[in-house]
């Protein structure tokens, strides 16, 4: 996994001086830790809260060179903040703080547009080196790292033609319904608010053309063409009638 030590970036001089950062983490003694740490090095703390949506509110009008985001919050996760606050200022500089080494949440911070995802046993002078790449637009993942995941998300698409109408974490979604997983474990293994699964649930069935999820698992599970027993037709194929 990534941390800030493996990917080789030396602290670059490219960030701005004045540097403004936006803390989300749902502990208040780790936000006040961090702001701590960052304005006993210069940097402007311009905003902080433990919640996602208030931060996913409150982001794009503060417009910080840096966000920290931590990657598991009660209502939702720093990735899907990543995400939201950029589609609306592209601009934006996330990094997502994580307890877990986890290769899913890693996924989900590069496809989210993250600049970085490091682990909260980082040290404090590897952090600011770190923000300061973030800050100057620089990413903190190994390029083959990056690469790698870009490239399993082509091949995940040759994989199965019949969910090719699906997006790549819906299709994610249904391989975890063929687990058997709910949508409570489903959300801790993507890093997703529960609610975000349980749409992602309803929009697959909904182009798949079913439904109860137990018709998306045996669909999902099953060979191409089987006739399964309580499916009206052999199993679908997104498109087919």
């Amino acid at each position: 996994m990534i941390a800030w030590e493996d990917t080789g970036h030396p602290a670059t001089g490219g960030a701005p001086a004045d540097l403004r950062v936006y803390i989300l983490d749902d502990h208040e003694l780790v936000r006040r830790g961090l702001q701590e740490l960052l304005e006993g090095e210069g940097f402007v703390v311009v905003g902080s809260s433990g919640s996602a949506v208030e931060a996913t509110r409150r982001i794009p009008a503060l417009h910080p060179h840096v966000c920290v985001l931590d990657a598991r919050l009660p209502d939702g996760t720093g990735i899907e903040v990543c995400r939201d606050v950029r589609s609306v200022d592209p601009s934006l500089n996330c990094i997502i703080l994580t307890s877990f080494d986890d290769e899913q949440a890693l996924r989900g911070a590069v496809l989210a547009g993250a600049r970085g995802y490091v682990l909260k046993e980082i040290g404090g002078t590897d952090l600011i080196g770190a923000l300061r790449c973030a800050a100057a637009g620089e990413s903190l993942f190994a390029d083959d790292v990056a690469a790698g995941i870009v490239g399993r998300l082509v091949d995940e698409d040759e994989v199965d033609p019949r969910t090719s109408n699906l997006t790549p974490q819906e299709r994610k979604v249904l391989e975890f319904v063929g687990e058997g997983l709910t949508n409570r474990q489903i959300a801790a293994e993507m890093f997703l608010a529960e609610k975000t699964v349980k749409n992602y649930v309803s929009s697959l069935l909904a182009k798949l053309g079913f439904e109860r999820r137990t018709q998306a698992a045996v669909f999902i599970t099953a060979p191409a063409g089987a006739d399964i027993p309580g499916l009206a037709d052999p199993v679908r194929r997104p498109g087919v009638r």
